[in-house]
């Protein structure tokens, strides 16, 4: 009798799981098959074992771009296809997706879990389930084909083979677009570092990816709709916020490179170093492309700390990069402000910001940090104890805040490491792109009884008292 009733309990196991725990659960499941599709020998050769394709398919999965493998080599025509499948299916909303299948699994659904998945649905700039995943689908194949239709035409011109060029053309745009960082060459763009086309069009699609379906959404409707009306406050407010970002990062990579004689910029001209700072500004906020070799020995520390800087604010809510977000720093920025000016409340362009989303800024940046540091502890740690060769403070922790915010740039780390401090990165770039509050939401709800104290509204009220601070 015991066992039949587990068994009972078992056969509805999906029915109960919540939007968080069901978002966890499926993204486990894609990469579980990614890893097995790799592995085979219709994907790759015999240096693609399961760990290097468990490694490869998560890096996909959350658009990361760090790899243990080279691409180009040790994958098939069909293993690439497949890793551009994962890279599409992770950018374009690894959360959207696998709320929109639980339109189809979880039938029946109470209404406490109908609004907690509209609630989700919003938090990630996903107005809706079907005809809005339809239109940011759309809008994705439109701008990855015109980018793959320029590169093509203009940019990898100097590889003779057609069908290798529209490969390499729609491979590359699929990859930037979702801000993965995946190239088929070991040298990531390093080859075309002087060629503005490459620079130009791979730049637009990681900002267009990055912005979100949100702010794309509103943008297009101002071009159709007649009459003037402003973009929404987060439309304009991410904007922003993205060219200044890109301004600030452009600027402080020309500067502290110049003024350290950075060895990258040495041998390039004027031209070639703004055009250089331009692109490793853009592609640090979570892409993962490179134009130049990187290393401690090319960069120096305080360009190396600004790219740190770049990758851990990264994209904007919605899109398809990663870090803690335009929106938070912007709310942060604005908090810090109202503070210096004795205001009690906080206002961004004369509109009164609720505590609630000050509150969560303030909670997404200490938990990243947090899990950042706790991540180069574990990896200083896995160094030491399995004699591996000795990485300074800066390296690691560049590198765990490159997983983390599912940016893929590699300081030469990730070749040296073992399999414990790749892991260390696996879990890193899992949790960066599902968000350390969407898990530990789902944690928090598989310890309580189906999640019903999470959901309870709390209805009782403490006296105040202040804190010196």
């Amino acid at each position: 009798m015991p066992l039949r009733q587990a068994l009972e309990r078992s056969q509805g196991w999906h029915r109960r799981l919540t939007v968080p725990q069901f978002t966890v659960v499926t993204g486990l499941l894609v990469i579980l098959l990614g890893t097995l599709v790799l592995s085979t020998p219709l994907c790759s050769n015999e240096r693609v074992g399961l760990w290097e394709a468990l490694f490869t398919a998560t890096s996909a999965i959350t658009v990361t771009g760090l790899s243990i493998i080279d691409i180009g080599t040790d994958l098939t025509g069909f293993g690439q296809l497949v890793l551009a499948g994962m890279i599409l299916a992770g950018g374009l909303g690894l959360m959207a997706i696998t709320t929109f299948l639980q339109g189809f699994v979880v039938k029946g659904t109470a209404l406490r879990r109908r609004l907690d998945r509209g609630r989700t649905l919003d938090e990630f700039g996903v107005g809706g389930v079907g005809a809005t995943f339809r239109a940011i689908a759309l809008t994705a194949a439109a701008v990855i084909l015109i980018g793959a239709m320029v590169l093509y035409g203009f940019g990898f011109s100097d590889i003779p083979d057609r069908g290798e060029r529209i490969w390499a053309s729609l491979f590359h745009s699929i990859s930037a677009y979702n801000n993965a960082g995946f190239g088929l060459w070991s040298d990531s763009l390093e080859r075309y570092h002087a060629n503005p086309v490459v620079n130009a069009v791979v730049m637009l699609l990681i900002v267009m990816g990055g912005l979100g379906w949100r702010v794309t959404s509103d943008l297009v409707g101002l071009g159709f709709r007649r009459g003037r009306r402003r973009p929404s406050l987060h439309t304009r407010l991410v904007l922003r916020t993205t060219l200044l970002l890109i301004a600030f990062g452009t600027l402080g990579l020309a500067v502290t490179e110049w003024l350290n004689r950075g060895e990258v910029f040495i041998e390039m001209t004027w031209p070639e170093r703004w055009m250089t700072a331009l692109f490793e500004s853009v592609t640090a906020r979570t892409a993962g492309f490179t134009t130049v070799p990187f290393s401690l020995e090319n960069i120096t520390d305080s360009g190396t700390l600004l790219l740190m800087a770049l990758m851990f604010i990264g994209a904007s809510p919605g899109g398809t990069g990663g870090g803690i977000k335009t929106t938070t720093v912007a709310a942060l920025m604005a908090a810090t402000r109202s503070t210096l000016r004795g205001r009690d409340s906080v206002v961004i362009r004369n509109r009164e910001i609720s505590d609630k989303v000050v509150l969560r800024a303030v909670g997404i940046t200490v938990a990243s940090l947090l899990f950042v540091l706790g991540m180069a502890l574990l990896l200083s740690l896995g160094s030491n104890l399995n004699g591996e060769e000795p990485f300074t403070f800066l390296e690691m922790l560049f590198t765990c805040i490159s997983a983390f915010c599912t940016v893929g740039l590699d300081l030469g780390v990730i070749e040296e490491l073992g399999r414990f401090g790749q892991l260390v990165l696996l879990i890193g770039m899992f949790v960066g792109r599902l968000g350390v509050f969407l898990l530990l939401s789902a944690i928090w709800e598989a310890v309580s009884r189906e999640g019903h104290h999470l959901h309870r509204q709390n209805r009782i009220g403490y006296p105040r008292e202040d804190l010196y601070v």
